[in-house]
C-alpha cells in the first residue's frame, strides 16, 4: 500500500476512477471512510447507494477534490464535473448562457470558441435557445441540466452527481435520468451518480454499495446481494 496520500489525475489508466485504501475523517477516532477501496471503468455509468451516513458525500467529495484523503490515493481523470443535490447552489450567474460560459474562465479559450461550446453544450443537454433564460425562471431539472452543460463545455472526462434527482418530480428524474445515461453512450464520458431510488439501477453498467464508511459492494448491480437484499425489504414493508 502507498505510504502517503493525496490525488492522482491521468488519462492513462483503464479506470476512470481508482480509489485505493483512502481514509478520511475530522479525527482519527471518527474516520467517515475506512480504507475504502474502489475502481469505476471509463466510458461507464455506476451508481453509488448506501444509507444516510454510509459515506458517500464524503467520497463524492474526495473524487472532486474538494477533500484530500488522509490515507491511500485517488486516480481520477480530468477534468471532473461535479453536479450537486442542490442546483442552486452552483448556479452563479443570471442567465444560462452566462453560466455555462463563466464555467470556462481561464480556459484560454476566445470568444467565439466559448459561444460555440456553450451551443455545443445546451443542444447536447435539450437546452438549445435557452442561453439567454433567466436562471430564477428555470425548473429544477433544467437548473440541473445547466450544472451539466456546464461540464460537458469544460470537456470533462467524469461527472460526479450527488443525488441530483432528489428535489425532482417524477417526470424530470427521467428526463435527467435517460439525459446522463446518453452522455456516457454517446460521448465515452464516465458518470457516478448517488441515488437512493432503486428504479433507477436499470440505467446504470454497475453500482457500488457503502455500509459504515467502507465499500462493500461493487460490480453489476443484478448481481449485487446487498441490492437484492434491500429490494426485498423494501418491498416487505
Amino acid at each position: 500500500m502507498p505510504q502517503f496520500s493525496g490525488l492522482r489525475y491521468t488519462a492513462a489508466m483503464p479506470h476512470a476512477i481508482d480509489v485505493q485504501d483512502v481514509s478520511f475523517g475530522w479525527s482519527s477516532q471518527a474516520l467517515l471512510l475506512n480504507h475504502c477501496h474502489l475502481q469505476i471503468p471509463a466510458g461507464e455509468f455506476w451508481m453509488l447507494l448506501g444509507r444516510n451516513g454510509s459515506g458517500k458525500s464524503t467520497l463524492m467529495k474526495l473524487l472532486a477534490g474538494l477533500l484530500l484523503p488522509q490515507t491511500g490515493y485517488v486516480h481520477i481523470h480530468q477534468p471532473v464535473g461535479f453536479v450537486f443535490q442542490n442546483p442552486d447552489q452552483q448556479l452563479v450567474m443570471p442567465t444560462v448562457g452566462a453560466d455555462i460560459a463563466f464555467s470556462l474562465t481561464n480556459q484560454g479559450l476566445t470568444s467565439t470558441e466559448v459561444r460555440l461550446r456553450v451551443q455545443d453544450a445546451l443542444a447536447t443537454v435539450n437546452l438549445s435557445g435557452l442561453a439567454r433564460r433567466p436562471i430564477y425562471a428555470l425548473s429544477g431539472g433544467q437548473k440541473q441540466r445547466v450544472a451539466i452543460a456546464g461540464a460537458i463545455a469544460r470537456h470533462c472526462e467524469v461527472l460526479l452527481l450527488d443525488e441530483p434527482t432528489s428535489l425532482l418530480d417524477p417526470e424530470s428524474q427521467q428526463e435527467l435520468l435517460a439525459n446522463v445515461r446518453e452522455l456516457v453512450t454517446q460521448r465515452g464520458m464516465t458518470a457516478l451518480w448517488v441515488t437512493h431510488r432503486l428504479e433507477e439501477l436499470e440505467a446504470a453498467d454497475g453500482a457500488v454499495v457503502m455500509e459504515s464508511g467502507q465499500v462493500i459492494e461493487q460490480g453489476p448491480p443484478s448481481q449485487l446481494k446487498h441490492i437484492q437484499e434491500y429490494k426485498l425489504s423494501q418491498a416487505c414493508c
